[in-house]
């Protein structure tokens, strides 16, 4: 089960009783964060991940309605929607609701009969911190209409289309990772996904080591544009080196020989993205290999590598991400730190021996400076299952 504070639960609880007035139609959808350990910038060019979920997470309260109207509101998030279903446009700004309109426009594309509906959501995930809130809230919206309404898609089916929702609905260009790892986590386990074919691997997280997420409190928007251009740079150096390898449809199918054949062709930005995506997917499969191998110190050296990387060849770190990595490298039982998710800002993932947490907060609390936001937030966390229907009264206590 994810793990809910009480005054979370409270706060869900009466935004809950004064939306639905009874609870006993109710029903109750977890769908987690998540923490990619390592294969940062490789899904959207058929690449390798290693995503685990999170026990933070979004929870979905759903209830059908008699009339055809969606009615959409969060403890957290303004302003609340209302829109009728026979007649979904988008929204001016990027509401938040815009990926709750475009799940509901899949489904009805699918075949789904949705019917009018209550959905009031709450979060743990931090919002803008590069831990997927917004894949969450896209698959546990698809997953809970789902379940009251059809079809009922497979973890795969789910996944794909959240991600073409956030794609052509919402506007933004991310590749599978985050949908995926939400809709089919599993608990305990790292999930190495091929993003090409989307062949999965459960691959199990050692119990002696943690998961460590320090959020930076410096927040980063995807549709600002910085994501949109990386990955028009990775377009544009696979059609540089297909020129000359017309097999090579995407960075996956590179490797620095041909790279570097092909650099003529590419400005330095372009060739120095493609290489980070053309190394990563090799430290992502060097990093399975050395977790089943129980390897951890190699797993931690490539993590370190990653963050390199996308600092200096990718160019998505910023002040505050590379500050966070050097004030947890530097703590005795860490074992790799990076910055994870789209960069720009949001979180770090830090793998290090159980016995090192509490020296790693302790770090953070009194080295990293405090931001506009606030002090720096630090989360102990353990790999999750994926999106799940629970007993409202689980999460919420008596209704």
């Amino acid at each position: 089960m994810s793990r809910f504070d009480s005054d979370f639960t409270r706060r869900l609880l009466d935004k809950a009783r004064g939306t639905f007035g009874s609870m006993d139609a109710v029903r109750c959808f977890v769908a987690p964060g998540r923490v990619n350990l390592i294969g940062e910038h490789t899904d959207y060019n058929d690449g390798f991940v290693l995503p685990a979920a999170l026990d933070l997470a979004l929870v979905a309260l759903l209830a059908p309605r008699e009339d055809n109207k969606a009615i959409v509101v969060s403890i957290d998030k303004g302003p609340d929607d209302e829109f009728a279903l026979d007649n979904i446009p988008r929204l001016p700004n990027h509401e938040w609701t815009n990926y709750v309109r475009g799940v509901v426009l899949a489904l009805q594309a699918k075949g789904g009969q949705i019917g009018g509906f209550t959905m009031v959501v709450g979060s743990t995930i931090p919002v803008g911190s590069g831990l997927s809130s917004s894949a969450a809230l896209e698959v546990a919206t698809g997953f809970g209409l789902g379940k009251l309404f059809g079809p009922e898609l497979s973890g795969p089916e789910l996944a794909t289309m959240c991600q073409r929702v956030e794609n052509e609905f919402v506007g933004v260009n991310c590749g599978i990772m985050d949908q995926f790892i939400v809709a089919n986590g599993q608990a305990d386990h790292a999930l190495f996904l091929d993003c090409r074919d989307l062949t999965t691997e459960h691959v199990p997280i050692p119990s002696d080591l943690a998961i460590v997420i320090c959020d930076t409190r410096h927040p980063r928007a995807l549709t600002d544009g910085p994501y949109n251009e990386r990955r028009a740079s990775c377009e544009e150096a696979v059609e540089a080196i297909a020129a000359d390898q017309p097999a090579v449809t995407a960075l996956r199918d590179a490797d620095m020989d041909l790279l570097n054949q092909a650099r003529g062709r590419m400005s330095e930005p372009v060739y120095k993205r493609a290489r980070h995506v053309i190394t990563e997917n090799r430290r992502v499969l060097d990093s399975v290999r050395a977790l089943k191998q129980g390897d951890a110190v190699t797993f931690g050296r490539l993590m370190n590598e990653s963050h390199d990387s996308l600092k200096d060849d990718y160019e998505v770190s910023c002040d505050q991400l590379d500050q966070m990595v050097s004030i947890c490298r530097g703590v005795d039982g860490v074992l790799g730190s990076r910055l994870t998710g789209a960069g720009f800002g949001g979180c770090t993932v830090t793998l290090a021996r159980a016995d090192a947490v509490e020296r790693l907060s302790e770090a953070v609390l009194t080295q990293y400076p405090v931001q506009p936001k606030g002090p720096a937030l630090v989360y102990r966390s353990r790999a999750m299952a994926g999106v799940r229907e629970e007993d409202p009264k689980a999460i919420l206590g008596d209704l």
